[in-house]
């Protein structure tokens, strides 16, 4: 495994098994594998406040697993490239901590 996998396997684990909000942040990174959607659409989707969509939206960018494009109100988020290229590494904590 390479250092950067090993690194993005840790700020994985942390986002999703490390977290009180692990489940809801896993949740969403499955809902935009599925299609691109706004912080609405997701708040709408996984039956969330949009509040608390959007403080799960920005620690995702922040930790850079996922990408944003456009406004604040309407940006559309993706999965990040290197969280699409290692989605096996976030499968495999999903299915560690028995989510799935």
């Amino acid at each position: 495994m390479s250092a950067n996998a090993r690194s993005l396997k840790y700020v994985l684990g942390w986002l999703i098994a490390g977290t009180r909000g692990g489940l809801t942040r896993a949740k969403i990174i499955e809902g935009l594998r599925e299609t691109p959607q706004n912080a609405n659409q997701l708040a709408t989707l996984l039956k969330m406040d949009y509040k608390t969509m959007r403080h799960h939206l920005e620690v995702l960018e922040k930790n850079r697993m996922v990408t944003s494009v456009g406004d604040r109100y309407g940006a559309t988020y993706f999965l990040s490239q290197t969280l699409e290229d290692n989605y096996g590494l976030f499968e495999e904590i999903v299915n560690k901590i028995g989510k799935k």
